[in-house]
């Protein structure tokens, strides 16, 4: 396994990471035996970096981590989120980074994990009503504390990281970053690379579709692509385009799409680290392989071309979501 150091600080973790959300939500039935596989498979691979969420199923993935690492607990380093609320039915409620709400979310998912010490907790998504300043002053109340070891933001936008670096040290990043979302580029990755801020891109596969096994969009009726623009109508048929230029340049490199589209991201910089999500342990080493993958100049020149900036089709979530996007 090849190790990577979150920005500037002593956190060091896997040059690829575990995403964990799948495992109980959005895409298909959840299977929590083959999903605790795979997190133990992960472990025995030399996947240190696990990550979860307090809203993924409502805490049940928090439960499902916490009880799959119970025994393995000092073999990795585990981050979760707080800030996205849901109620007990699983509707969204609201984004909370009030910090009486920062110190209840922290206990709860201490609780939920059945861990002492959470290694990297991020801020879910910003709220729009509370300065950063103080939601980032009690997060790092939570170091003092000895709940929490660094913290991280999710999906902030420029301004916000560095208000929130200047209270106290940001040590990640969490973004969506894929060859069909390359929104950080522009300035979100320049301005954590400027502050020593490691970067970890969820959802480096695009949310399957980059793997090339996505070719219609008969999900199921609880799968979260359903409700994406970029999964709809003419926008998927144009999205495609893209997935056929990558699995061409795939069997070139004799590799699979996913490993192609995971090595580019894996080679954007030696201070970021995707996290795939996925909850068989078969897709897990077929990403696995991605670490052995290099490009060449012209090879990456090609990759630009077809996908640069903006090339995806359609917006990255439905406009309520988007809004509380790069706050």
């Amino acid at each position: 396994m090849q190790y990577r150091r979150l920005g500037k600080s002593s956190l060091i973790v896997s040059a690829m990471g575990l995403g964990c959300m799948g495992m109980s939500q959005s895409y298909g039935t959840p299977d929590d035996q083959e999903s605790t596989a795979t997190i133990h498979h992960a472990i025995d691979r030399g996947i240190t970096f696990l990550d979860t969420a307090d809203m993924y199923g409502g805490g049940i993935n928090e439960e499902l981590v916490g009880r799959a690492i119970a025994k393995r607990r000092h073999e990795v380093i585990l981050a979760t989120k707080f800030g996205n609320m849901r109620g007990p039915d699983g509707r969204f409620l609201g984004v909370n980074g009030r910090p009486e709400y920062v110190q209840a979310a922290c206990e709860a998912s201490l609780q939920r994990l059945k861990i002492s010490t959470i290694d990297l907790y991020y801020l879910h998504r910003v709220d729009p009503t509370v300065p950063i300043e103080e939601t980032v002053g009690a997060m790092g109340r939570l170091i003092d504390q000895g709940k929490v070891r660094y913290l991280g933001l999710s999906e902030a936008g420029a301004q916000t990281i560095r208000r929130a670096h200047a209270t106290h040290a940001i040590t990640a990043l969490q973004s969506e970053y894929s060859l069909w979302t390359r929104d950080p580029e522009e300035e979100v990755l320049g301005v954590c690379r400027e502050l020593g801020i490691g970067f970890v891109p969820y959802s480096p596969l695009g949310r399957g579709i980059l793997t090339g096994q996505v070719k219609s969009t008969d999900f199921g009726p609880k799968d979260f692509r359903r409700m994406l623009p970029r999964f709809q109508g003419d926008n998927f048929q144009k999205n495609l385009k893209l997935v056929s230029f990558i699995e061409k340049m795939a069997a070139e490199k004799k590799c699979t799409p996913a490993q192609l589209a995971l090595a580019w991201v894996l080679s954007r910089g030696e201070d970021i680290v995707p996290i795939p999500g996925t909850k068989r342990r078969a897709y897990l080493d077929q990403n696995l392989a991605a670490l052995d993958i290099s490009f060449t100049p012209e090879e990456l020149r090609r990759i630009d071309e077809v996908a640069p900036r903006g090339v995806a089709v359609g917006a990255r979530y439905p406009e309520e979501y988007m809004s509380r996007l790069g706050i």
